[in-house]
């Protein structure tokens, strides 16, 4: 059965934070919990999800096939909605066959897996990679790794006006600056299509070697707003999906004094940036941030501990 257009539009609330290093720093923060859209559908990734299964639907695709590893945020999204929506989801997984609480959930959800091994993965970006899986699985709807791709950049763009329309709920007349993670810059891009005048900054959560602003470039160029400026932070600390003590207690730090769940492998990193830029004075005492919380809740079970179970921090 084709795809049907989910009619579906989730809203994300506002919720100022209040910390000690922001009020040693004079700074404002505003979170914009991306995280509470849906248990499962979470984060940004439904918005980057989103113009994908429009497309599907125009032309009358049977499901949707994607990549992703073990701990994938976005397979699980994209698994989810397969399920709620009643589509036929594929996930080509990098390395060998593994058990996770991941992939325990996507099997459990329906989405039909297959383990490219490693070499395999690496081959994602070769031009004739599509055409073997496309000969299986015929009619399928491509989304790049992660929701990379201008669709998905348009996707998230909708979440300025989002923030934009609770600024009087939490009593800010407006803000400075957004600060979001960066994994494959999809998200940034989005905002950055949408922004016009605020300052955007993109905490790394890959290596700097992972082409983020690269890839970012490319989408702004696809759309005809190559003169966008953003700045990229590092974030990785030991690399990418590495939990570090310091990186873990304030993680609990931060989610005993804020009551916001965060993970190890986007959020927690993001706003572990934001304290260290904090700290070293880059920012005007004064400033007003609006952080996005991405979700990828599910995957705190795997770094964080079996008890870190996602739907009940």
């Amino acid at each position: 059965m084709p795809i049907q257009i989910p009619h579906w539009r989730p809203e994300a609330p506002l919720q100022k934070l209040t910390l000690p290093w922001l009020e040693a720093a004079g700074v404002e923060l505003a979170c914009l919990r991306l995280d509470l859209v849906d248990p499962l559908v979470s984060g940004n990734k439904w918005f980057k999800l989103a113009p994908y299964l429009e497309q599907a639907a125009a032309i009358g695709a049977q499901g949707l096939i994607s990549l992703g590893g073990a701990h994938s945020n976005h397979l699980h999204a994209l698994a989810a909605a397969g399920q709620r929506f009643g589509f036929e989801s594929v996930g080509l997984l990098r390395g060998e066959v593994q058990q996770t609480p991941t992939v325990d959930d996507l099997q459990r959800m329906g989405m039909q897996l297959h383990w490219l091994g490693y070499g395999g993965y690496r081959a994602r970006h070769q031009p004739d990679f599509w055409t073997p899986w496309l000969a299986r699985y015929v009619g399928f709807q491509v989304v790049g790794e992660g929701g990379l791709g201008l669709q998905g950049a348009r996707g998230c763009s909708c979440l300025l006006a989002m923030a934009e329309a609770q600024l009087a709920d939490i009593g800010w007349p407006d803000f400075d600056a957004w600060w979001l993670a960066a994994g494959t810059g999809t998200t940034l891009a989005g905002l950055l299509l949408a922004e016009q005048r605020r300052q955007v900054f993109g905490a790394q959560a890959v290596p700097s070697g992972h082409g983020v602003a690269s890839q970012v470039a490319t989408l702004l160029n696809e759309a005809g707003a190559s003169g966008r400026s953003f700045q990229l932070i590092e974030a990785a600390r030991a690399g990418f999906a590495r939990l570090d003590e310091p990186l873990h207690q304030f993680i609990l730090e931060t989610e005993q004094a804020s009551g916001v769940p965060l993970e190890p492998v986007y959020t927690g990193k993001a706003l572990m940036a934001l304290r260290d830029f904090c700290k070293s004075g880059q920012l005007a005492r004064g400033s007003r941030l609006i952080f996005i919380h991405t979700g990828g809740l599910q995957g705190r079970r795997a770094l964080m501990g079996a008890s870190a179970d996602y739907t009940q921090v």
